[in-house]
């Protein structure tokens, strides 16, 4: 118990979480060469680097979308270090007002990059002032108030525009355009996990066995930030109940510890598949009486709990809501109900 009680009390230090974010900053790769995974969008990349580059150009800009966790803020960083540009880093909800955006595009060097995380969450009026400076290098100031107000148009020098998005169907179809770069992140696998644990595990200097690389990267919902997060808790159970070796007995008895079965589902994921079996007969349900049920945002399901829980095959989509499939249910232990009847995996009530 006290070993138990010492682990908890890591888990709620401030200073540790300071500490972890530096570390999850060191475990970032700074060039291509080094990322591991989406190896379609590294190859394409590398050759539009190599092109501007050649060119003496700055890159096109850049549209990354995909669940959280996948690599995007790493990725604009690496497009950075690769061009030899400085990185300007900002997000959506940060820039608040016309006035803010024409702030940072005035300071803008030569080639510099632009990283603005969430841009789906641009306002309006703050896009209109982006896309001129996208697409022609310009930027409208208005100089004073009133009648005595005037408009004047100032160049900017060339910067590659990276954004970053988790909600990609939210951007309105003037900005997703003015990309000439768009990638969508799907989920790592597996073994590109375990490349990445592995990685990992040099850079902190934590002994782990191939048998619990691979049982970490099985359970780490197909997400970089995931499995590193599960890699230093089974550092910390190995540390303090183990010998500071993370062999297979250490990681099962750590993740288990953690609420993450076999499968990698978590307690929400467990309380979203429930709902929708026990209180909508296995569906369908709307999003948002889902979100209520389970008293979880709506953007929360849809971003970080629904594709892995899709991908995995226990839940679907529908022009009428969210269905769960059979795979759910063996996958809790439970009955489907006996009106039921299935179609291509799904689990549908009868009318």
């Amino acid at each position: 118990m006290a070993a138990e009680k010492e682990i908890a009390g890591k888990l709620v230090n401030p200073k540790q979480r300071e500490e972890e974010q530096e570390i999850e900053i060191s475990l970032r790769p700074q060039r291509l060469a080094e990322f591991i995974g989406q190896e379609k969008l590294k190859e394409n990349l590398g050759i539009f680097v190599q092109a501007a580059r050649h060119r003496k150009e700055a890159l096109d800009h850049v549209l990354l979308f995909g669940p959280p966790g996948l690599g995007k803020t790493t990725l604009a960083m690496i497009i950075a270090n690769e061009m030899s540009a400085p990185m300007h880093v900002t997000s959506g909800p940060a820039i608040e007002r016309p006035g803010d955006l024409a702030a940072i595009l005035s300071d803008m060097e030569s080639g510099q990059v632009l990283f603005i995380d969430e841009i789906h969450r641009l306002s309006r009026p703050v896009e209109e002032v982006l896309y001129p400076a996208m697409e022609d290098f310009k930027i409208d100031i208005v100089l004073g108030k009133g009648v005595g107000a005037r408009s004047v148009r100032l160049d900017l020098p060339a910067f590659t525009v990276v954004g970053a998005t988790t909600r990609a169907g939210l951007l309105t179809s003037p900005l997703r355009d003015r990309f000439g770069i768009v990638h969508y992140f799907p989920l790592y696998t597996p073994e590109e996990l375990a490349q990445i644990i592995q990685r990992s595990a040099r850079i902190l200097k934590v002994q782990i066995e191939p048998e619990a690389i691979s049982e970490v990267a099985r359970r780490a919902r197909g997400t970089p930030r995931i499995a590193n997060r599960l890699l230093r808790r089974v550092r910390d159970f190995a540390q303090v109940l183990g010998e500071g070796i993370v062999n297979l007995a250490i990681a099962q008895d750590a993740l288990m510890r953690l609420g993450v079965d076999n499968r990698g589902l978590e307690e929400m994921d467990h309380r979203i598949l429930r709902a929708i079996i026990e209180k909508f007969n296995g569906g369908p349900v709307g999003l948002e009486t889902l979100a209520a049920s389970v008293q979880e945002d709506t953007g929360t399901l849809e971003d970080m709990h629904e594709p892995y829980l899709m991908q995995m095959g226990f839940l679907q989509r529908t022009a009428r809501g969210r269905i769960v499939t059979l795979g759910a249910y063996e996958h809790l232990n439970l009955k489907p109900p006996a009106h039921a009847t299935t179609h291509s995996g799904l689990f549908t009530p009868e009318a």
